[in-house]
């Protein structure tokens, strides 16, 4: 007798097939049968041809610590979601060293949010150990993340890193792919990442091809750098001989906009050569980052607290001040080429601040009859450091350029959600794809966004035998119906689940059931060893 049978459904694989009409058996947490299903099971399920999809994958996101917190991932699971890959960005909060907590926590919380318990973890695989005894309700993968590599070993410091703390580094991330993690995630935009050569990330990224890891990218400059920057993560690629993934490929900044077509020709030509290079993008023409990211790369050195006794200097203050009224070679001044108008405050920690929630930092600093660069520096003194922004900098059409591309898969790049109005793509990026860019714009068809969500970050991670409803796979499955699918969250409002999901069967349990949690927490670490899920 079957666990479950999906019966009366549009199958839509994975491959990138078309849809058939059939059914889906399931024992044991893996699919057994496809196709007409006569067998008796347990649970018979008729979908009344709504479509049966492989779970879909968030190939690019932060839960690393909301998974802890909320392992019932009601925000993913209502949007289909049955696996969550973390780690990106360089942003992590293992490997973890004692002495320097304080400077890696301040540095992740705005993406990553807190904790009100202690770490118990200091490795990489530590982390994971804690994060599979937590039991969640869905399957995550991790990188290692370099920004907690520097840390750990250089905290803040802007150098180029010697020959000792190089091999330190290399033995951290050898550890946490000894233990299962797929990668390495780096972020350039980000200090101390921003203040590491390319010549320092090859030596570092010798250890990845012993593991087969995947080198993925948050490039150093997204507005007028993007190119530089693009060509600058395929000359480490294939100088060191791994395969390249770039995250959120976009063109900030309205001056910028048309040159992701050049991002992608770059990619062309890198895959032309034989190198393995891929892109993912989210479905929003905003980004969500930390207002940090908006100052002079130096002037965060040493960490926030640093950060902020520079706010206290009035030559410092005035010097930040100045370079960030024009362009700068060296980094990309957003706020120069985007404008503080298109800088909106998504989360603070103060009640005090709580009124400037949506807000863009124009309208705030003419409330309290500042300068914009003035009252960024001391609404960041209020906040400690602690303040996410949400960046309205892309084109509609760009983002459907990248989307439509053949070798983009489509993430969500979620942030923590704790407190604030967060980014809508965190309630809303699953939805939105066949919503907006199937069934609105047709950019996409249905079997290729499906086929963007499951079987190529499948593949493109190595997350084992999931992504596709063939008998053999793994049973991470999602039912919804195409022609009611939709987001609900916008940036007034952003915390609102999704319509049009009727189902989620995580390793073969449902986990989600008209819309509803059934509280079953049957998710997994999946650890690329290659690429077996314990």
């Amino acid at each position: 007798m079957l666990d479950l049978v999906l019966k009366n459904g549009k199958i839509v694989d994975g491959s990138g097939n078309p849809w058939y009409l059939g059914d889906v058996g399931v024992k044991d947490g893996v699919i057994v049968s496809v196709g007409q299903i006569d067998q008796e099971a347990h649970n018979v399920i008729d979908v009344n041809r709504k479509i049966i999809s492989p779970g879909f994958i968030d190939g690019h996101c932060h839960s690393d610590l909301m998974i802890i917190d909320h392992p019932h991932s009601d925000i993913k699971l209502q949007q289909g979601v049955t696996t969550e890959v973390v780690g990106n960005c360089g942003l992590a909060p293992a490997p973890f060293v004692r002495s320097k907590a304080e400077l890696l926590q301040t540095y992740v919380q705005p993406v990553l949010g807190s904790t009100s318990w202690e770490w118990p973890w200091e490795t990489v695989g530590q982390y994971m150990d804690f994060v599979a005894r937590s039991q969640p309700s869905e399957h995550i993968a991790t990188y290692v993340a370099h920004g907690a590599l520097r840390i750990a070993v250089m905290g803040f410091e802007n150098r180029p890193a010697n020959s000792a703390e190089i091999a330190r580094m290399k033995e951290l991330l050898e550890e946490g792919l000894r233990a299962g993690a797929i990668g390495l995630s780096i972020g350039l935009l980000y200090a101390p990442g921003s203040y590491t050569s390319r010549e320092e990330l090859v030596e570092l990224c010798s250890v990845l091809p012993k593991y087969n890891g995947l080198f993925s990218t948050h490039i150093r400059g997204e507005g007028n750098n993007l190119l530089p920057s693009v060509a600058e993560v395929i000359w480490i690629a294939e100088r060191a001989g791994i395969s390249l993934h770039i995250s959120h490929l976009k063109a900030a900044g309205k001056a910028n906009w048309g040159k992701v077509l050049e991002a992608l020709e770059l990619v062309e030509n890198a895959r032309a050569r034989g190198m393995d290079v891929t892109v993912d993008v989210y479905p929003y023409n905003a980004g969500s980052t930390t207002l940090t990211t908006v100052l002079p790369p130096w002037v965060l050195e040493g960490g926030i607290e640093a950060t902020l006794e520079a706010f206290r200097n009035p030559s410092l203050r005035a010097r930040i001040k100045e370079e960030l009224s024009h362009e700068q070679q060296h980094w990309d001044n957003l706020v120069c080429s985007t404008g503080w108008n298109s800088i909106v405050i998504s989360a603070v920690q103060s009640e005090a601040n709580k009124s400037l929630e949506g807000k863009h930092i124009a309208e705030v600093a003419e409330i309290r009859g500042q300068h914009p660069v003035d009252c960024m520096m001391d609404l960041l003194l209020e906040e400690n450091g602690q303040i996410a922004i949400v960046y309205f900098h892309m084109s509609d059409d760009d983002v459907k350029q990248v989307i439509a591309y053949e070798k983009s898969l489509i993430a969500s790049d979620s942030l923590n959600c704790e407190i604030g109005k967060p980014h809508p793509r965190t309630y809303g990026t699953f939805p939105r794809v066949f919503a907006k860019y199937v069934r609105e714009d047709k950019v996409l068809s249905l079997e290729q966004a499906v086929r963007k969500l499951t079987s190529f970050p499948v593949q493109r991670f190595k997350l084992g035998k999931r992504g596709l409803i063939v008998p053999g796979y793994l049973a991470d499955i999602t039912v919804f119906d195409m022609d009611t699918i939709q987001d609900t969250a916008t940036f007034a409002d952003p915390r609102q689940f999704p319509t049009g999901i009727s189902h989620v069967v995580v390793n073969g349990q449902l986990t989600m059931q008209h819309g509803v949690h059934t509280h079953k927490r049957e998710g997994s670490l999946i650890r690329a060893q290659h690429c077996c899920s314990i």
